[in-house]
C-alpha cells in the first residue's frame, strides 16, 4: 500500500474570511461553505483544499492549540503571467489582505510575490519571467 496525496488542510481561525479570501484566489468553495464548519473546494486533479474552523478541530483534537510565531505552511499559486502576479497581489493588498512580500523579479527566472491568508498562512504568486524556467 502507498497513500497518495489528496488534501491541504488549513485550520480557519474566521472561516467567512478564508472563504472568501481562496474564492479570491479562484478556489471554488460551494455556496454556504462560508458559514460552516467544515469547507472542502476540489482542485484540478482531484486535490482538495479543506478547511475547518478552531472549533471544529478542538472537537476531535481537544488540545489543539493554534501555532505561535508564524507559520510554516504555505501554498505556491502560478499565475498566467508575470503582470499576472502584479495584478493578483495588488488586488488583493488592496481588498486588505496582507502583503507579505511585494512582485520581485526572483533569481530563479520567476516573478515572484507573497501574501498571507487571514490566518497568516504563506501564499506565493509565481510566473516565469521571459526566458526563466
Amino acid at each position: 500500500m502507498t497513500p497518495r496525496f489528496d488534501a491541504i488542510g488549513l485550520v480557519a481561525s474566521d472561516m467567512a474570511a478564508s472563504v472568501a479570501f481562496y474564492r479570491r484566489l479562484g478556489f471554488p468553495f460551494a455556496e454556504g461553505a462560508e458559514s460552516q464548519p467544515h469547507a472542502e473546494a476540489e482542485l484540478a486533479g482531484g486535490v482538495r483544499l479543506m478547511l475547518d474552523t478552531e472549533e471544529t478541530v478542538r472537537s476531535f483534537h481537544p488540545g489543539w492549540r493554534a501555532p505561535a510565531g508564524g507559520s510554516r505552511t504555505g501554498l505556491a499559486l502560478r499565475c498566467a503571467d508575470p503582470a499576472e502576479v502584479d495584478a493578483v497581489y495588488e488586488e488583493l493588498v488592496a481588498e486588505g489582505f496582507h502583503g507579505e512580500l511585494k512582485p520581485w523579479n526572483a533569481e530563479w527566472g520567476q516573478r515572484y510575490a507573497s501574501l498571507h491568508d487571514p490566518d497568516g498562512n504563506g501564499v506565493d504568486l509565481y510566473a516565469p519571467l521571459p526566458g526563466g524556467e
